[in-house]
C-alpha cells in the first residue's frame, strides 16, 4: 500500500482533496491552481495533511487517552465542556512529536525559505479541519491560527499546538452540535507566505450582502494591519459594497462607502514568543479609507471570478502588502477562501418579517445582524473565563466575541457586542444560528450594564437597536407561491438605501418614487451651499463663532474629503445607486431634491443661506429651485450625482423625476439645466418624468406631455392644493382627504390626457398605500403603476389582482 504523504504544495492539491488536506488547504490549492492565470494573486505555501495528525496519534500512541478524557462530556454543561477540553489538549500538548514529521515540515519550510530568497520567512500557520468549508457547516474558526512565525523551531511549535487545537472547547462543541464525531474528523495545517498587510491593510469579502443574501453584490470589509482583528471583530471595519452586473460590463460600480472607526491595528514584533502585536490606529488612518477605489474594483472582480469558479457565494479573505521585501510590495492578495454558509442554503419560499408593535427607551445602537428581534434577561459579560454564568435565553451583552464564545451563543436570545463590523466573528456565527446580533455599539457592556431585560431589534434597517424591557413583535409570513400577476404595475415608495436590498426581493416591478431628501438629511446632513463655499466661510471664522460650528461640523462628518462639494456627490450617488442596484434591473424613479426653505434651513449651515417664508409648503421648492441663480449650483451635484450613478456605475435603470412643477415654461427651464450638468434626456435611455400634484399639472397635462415622458400622480400635495389646505396644519386637518370627489376626478382626468397622449402615469402619493378603495378606484381609471409604501405591496397586488378580474383587465 503506498504511503500518503506529510506534505503537499498547494499546486498539488485541489478542492476535491477536503478529506486528506482540509477545507481551508484544498480551497488554497485549487485557486492557486486554478485562478492564479485568471490574475487572482495567492501566496504560495504546503499543506501538512491529515496523514500527518493521524500519524502523531499512533506514534505517540494517544488516541485512547483522547477517549478517556472525553468520557462523560456534556457540551451543554459550560464547566465540563472546558475541563473535557482542556484535559484532550493536554494530552496532544504533552504527546511527543514524531521526529520524521519535524523532519519533513522543516524541510518544506527551507523550500519556501528558498523560493522566497528570505531566511526566516515570515509564514501563517493555520488550522484545516477534513470537515471544514462544508456547504451547511463552515467550521471557521474552531481551530487555531498562528501568524509571523519564523524559523523551524517556531514553526513545529505552532503546528504541535494546532494539533491539540482540533479540540479547543469551541470545536468540541460546534462538532457535536453539527453531528460530526470526534474521531471523523482530522486536522490539516496550512502553512502560508504571509503578506505584509501589518504595515497595509486587510480584510474580508462576500460575493453577497451578508444581511439581505442579495446576491448582485460584492460586500468588502477593511482594516490597517493583519486581518485577525476584522475576523474576531475586534474593530470596526470600513465597508463596501460593489454591485456584480455592471462590474463585469467595465462600469466603476461602488455603490457604497462606510469609513470604519478602525480603532487599533495588528502588526508584527520581534518578539518570538508574541509575534504580533495590536497598537492604536492614529487619527489620519481612523479618517482614511483603507483601499482605493481601483483597489476595491480589483477585489471584486477577483471575488467574482472565484465565485463563478466554485459556482457558489463565498466568503473570502483578502490581504495588501504593505512591505514587499519579497517583491510584493502594493499588490493585493486572497489568502482564504470558502463557501458561504448561510444564505446559500436558503430557499425562499415565504417572506419573513418581524415588526414591533411598539418601541421603547432607546439604549444603545449599533450595525444589525440579520433581520429578526430577540429579547430576554440581560446578561453582560466581558470576559470569556465567566461564560459559566450564562444561561439559556439571556441576551448576551459583551466586549466582542471570538470562537471560544461560541458554546453559550447557540443559547442566547440575541447578542450584543461593543466591538466589531458585519463580518466579524459575532455576526458570522449569530447568522448561522438564526439569532438577531447588534455589532459595534461602542457603548453596549456600559449602556446595559444596570439593564435587567431588553429587546434586541435588527428589523428596523440597517441600524440594529436595543430597547429597554420586554416589548412585544409580531411575525408576518406570506407565500410568495400566492401570489398572482397584475397588469397594473406595483413598484415602491423607498427612501432608505439601507433598505433596498431587502425590499428589493419583496415581488415588485421596480421603484416609483425614490426621494432624496432622507439621503441628503441622513448621510449628508449639510446644506450644498456650505459645501460649495467651504474655503469662503473658512475665512470668516474669525470674525462669526457660529460660522465656525458650521466649519467645525463640516470638517466632522467630510474628514476623508478634502474636496467638500464631492463629499455630496459620492454620498448622493451611492445612496441612489444602492436603491438601483437593489431593484436591478426594475426602473428606479428618482424625484429630484423637494426640501421646503424651512428643511433646508434645517442642514448645517442652511441658516446662511435659505429665507425665512410664511408657508414654505408652497414657497421656494422643487422645479423652482433647480434654475433659479441662488440655487443652480447646488442642483449641479445632484446632477453630478446622478450622472455618476448612470454614466460611472451603469446603472441605467435610474430615471429622473420633477416635483412641484408650476408651468410647463418652468419644466422646460429645467430640462434644460439638467442638460446642462450632464442629464440629457433620452441618453442612454434616460426619461424624465414630472410629478403630478399641482392642479395646473392636470389642466396643461396635454402641454406637459410635450416635455415630459411621463406622470407620477402626488395625491398629498394635489388634495392640499385642490381643497386649498395646508396639510400641515392640525387646524384644518379634518377636511383633508385624498378620497375627495374633486381630487378623484382630477386623477382621472390626467390618467385619461396621459392616456390620449401615450404617456406612462403612475401614482406615488399615499393615497392607495392607505385606502384599498382608493387603489381600486385606481385600477378603474387604467393607471400604469401605483408606487405604494413597502409594507403594503403584497396586500395592495393581491387587491388589484382581484380587482382586474373583476374588470376582466389582463
Amino acid at each position: 500500500m503506498v504511503k500518503k504523504p506529510f506534505i503537499l504544495w498547494f499546486d498539488q492539491i485541489g478542492i476535491k482533496d477536503v478529506p486528506l488536506v482540509g477545507g481551508k488547504n484544498a480551497s488554497l490549492g485549487e485557486m492557486y491552481q486554478k485562478l492564479s492565470s485568471k490574475g487572482v494573486n495567492i501566496p504560495n505555501g504546503f499543506a501538512i495533511t491529515a496523514e500527518a495528525y493521524k500519524h502523531l496519534l499512533k506514534e505517540a500512541g494517544i488516541e485512547q487517552a483522547i477517549r478517556n478524557a472525553l468520557k462523560g462530556l456534556d457540551t451543554h454543561n459550560i464547566a465540563n465542556l472546558k475541563k473535557k477540553g482542556q484535559a484532550v489538549r493536554d494530552v496532544v500538548l504533552n504527546a511527543k512529536f514524531p521526529p520524521d514529521l519535524e523532519k519533513e515540515i522543516i524541510k518544506a519550510y527551507q523550500a519556501l525559505e528558498k523560493a522566497y530568497k528570505h531566511e526566516g520567512v515570515d509564514v501563517a500557520v493555520r488550522s484545516s479541519a477534513t470537515a471544514e468549508d462544508l456547504p451547511d457547516a463552515s467550521f471557521a474558526g474552531q481551530q487555531e491560527t498562528y501568524l509571523n512565525i519564523r524559523g523551524p523551531e517556531r514553526l513545529i511549535e505552532a503546528c504541535h499546538k494546532c494539533f491539540a487545537s482540533l479540540f479547543t472547547d469551541r470545536a468540541i462543541s460546534y462538532r457535536h452540535d453539527k453531528g460530526f464525531g470526534h474521531f471523523d474528523v482530522y486536522l490539516s495545517i496550512a502553512v502560508q507566505k504571509m503578506i505584509r498587510s501589518d504595515s497595509a491593510s486587510s480584510g474580508v469579502m462576500f460575493t453577497m450582502d451578508t444581511e439581505s443574501g442579495f446576491d448582485k453584490v460584492v460586500y468588502i470589509t477593511g482594516a490597517w494591519g493583519l486581518g485577525e482583528n476584522v475576523v474576531q471583530g475586534a474593530v470596526n471595519p470600513d465597508e463596501f459594497y460593489i454591485f456584480k452586473p455592471t462590474l463585469k460590463d467595465n462600469y466603476r460600480p461602488i455603490i457604497h462607502k462606510k469609513l470604519g472607526l478602525k480603532q487599533k491595528k495588528m502588526i508584527y514584533t520581534d518578539n518570538a514568543k508574541e509575534p504580533v502585536k495590536n497598537i492604536v490606529t492614529t487619527k489620519k488612518e481612523r479618517n482614511t479609507f483603507v483601499l482605493s477605489d481601483d483597489e476595491l474594483l480589483t477585489l471584486a472582480k477577483w471575488a467574482c471570478i472565484i465565485e463563478e469558479h466554485y459556482g457558489k457565494p463565498m466568503d473570502i479573505e483578502w490581504a495588501k502588502d504593505g512591505d514587499g521585501k519579497e517583491g510584493g510590495a502594493g499588490k493585493l492578495f486572497i489568502v482564504q477562501a470558502r463557501p458561504e454558509t448561510v444564505h446559500s442554503q436558503k430557499r425562499a419560499r415565504y417572506i419573513e418579517t418581524y415588526v414591533l408593535k411598539k418601541n421603547g427607551k432607546l439604549l444603545t445602537t449599533g450595525n444589525a445582524v440579520g433581520s429578526k428581534i430577540g429579547k430576554g434577561e440581560v446578561n453582560v459579560i466581558k470576559n470569556v473565563n465567566d461564560i459559566t454564568k450564562f444561561k439559556a435565553g439571556q441576551v448576551l451583552v459583551t466586549d466582542m466575541t471570538d470562537p471560544d464564545w461560541e458554546p453559550i451563543m447557540k443559547i442566547a436570545s440575541a447578542i450584543v457586542t461593543n466591538r466589531g463590523g458585519r463580518t466579524c466573528h459575532a455576526a458570522i456565527i449569530s447568522r448561522e444560528l438564526g439569532i438577531p446580533c447588534v455589532v459595534g455599539t461602542e457603548t453596549g457592556t456600559e449602556a446595559l450594564k444596570d439593564t435587567k431585560s431588553a429587546t434586541v431589534s435588527c428589523a428596523e434597517g440597517e441600524q440594529g437597536k436595543v430597547y429597554e424591557g420586554i416589548l412585544d413583535f409580531e411575525i408576518q409570513r406570506f407565500d410568495l407561491n400566492e401570489l398572482p400577476k397584475t397588469k397594473t404595475k406595483i413598484m415602491m415608495n423607498v427612501g432608505i438605501p439601507e433598505q433596498a436590498f431587502d425590499q428589493g426581493q419583496i415581488p415588485n416591478d421596480g421603484v416609483g418614487l425614490a426621494r432624496l431628501e432622507f439621503i441628503i438629511n441622513s448621510h449628508i446632513g449639510i446644506h450644498p451651499l456650505a459645501l460649495l463655499n467651504y474655503t469662503g466661510l473658512k475665512k470668516k471664522t474669525r470674525k462669526d463663532g457660529k460660522i465656525k460650528e458650521v466649519i467645525k461640523a463640516i470638517d466632522d462628518k467630510t474628514a476623508a474629503y478634502e474636496d467638500k462639494s464631492k463629499f455630496f456627490v459620492d454620498t448622493l450617488a451611492q445612496g441612489v445607486a444602492r436603491i438601483a442596484a437593489g431593484f436591478w434591473p426594475n426602473d428606479v424613479i428618482v424625484r429630484l431634491s423637494d426640501f421646503k426653505s424651512n428643511e433646508y434651513a434645517n442642514l448645517i449651515g442652511g441658516h446662511l443661506y435659505e429665507p425665512v417664508e410664511h408657508n414654505p409648503m408652497i414657497g421656494w421648492r422643487g422645479a423652482s429651485r433647480y434654475y433659479a441663480p441662488a440655487f443652480e449650483a447646488a442642483f449641479a451635484l445632484e446632477c453630478a450625482a446622478l450622472s455618476k450613478v448612470r454614466d460611472e456605475m451603469g446603472l441605467t435603470n435610474v430615471k429622473v423625476m420633477i416635483p412641484f412643477c408650476r408651468t410647463v415654461e418652468e419644466g422646460k427651464k429645467v430640462i434644460e439645466v439638467m442638460k446642462k450638468y450632464g442629464l440629457r434626456q433620452g441618453q442612454k435611455g434616460l426619461e424624465v418624468y414630472v410629478m403630478c400634484e399641482i392642479p395646473s399639472n392636470v389642466i396643461l397635462a396635454d402641454q406637459f406631455s410635450d416635455v415630459f415622458d411621463g406622470f407620477s400622480i402626488g395625491s398629498n400635495d394635489l388634495t392640499q392644493l385642490t381643497l386649498g389646505l395646508d396639510r400641515d396644519s392640525e387646524l384644518v386637518a379634518h377636511i383633508y382627504d385624498e378620497k375627495n370627489e374633486a381630487v378623484k376626478r382630477l386623477v382621472r382626468q390626467v390618467i385619461d390626457t396621459a392616456k390620449k397622449k401615450k404617456r406612462k402615469i403612475g401614482i406615488c402619493g399615499q393615497a392607495p398605500s392607505d385606502f384599498p378603495e382608493f387603489a381600486a378606484f385606481l385600477v378603474e381609471c387604467g393607471i400604469d403603476s401605483m408606487s405604494l409604501t413597502p409594507d403594503t405591496v403584497l396586500k395592495t397586488k393581491l387587491m388589484v389582482a382581484k380587482k382586474e378580474k373583476e374588470l376582466k383587465i389582463s
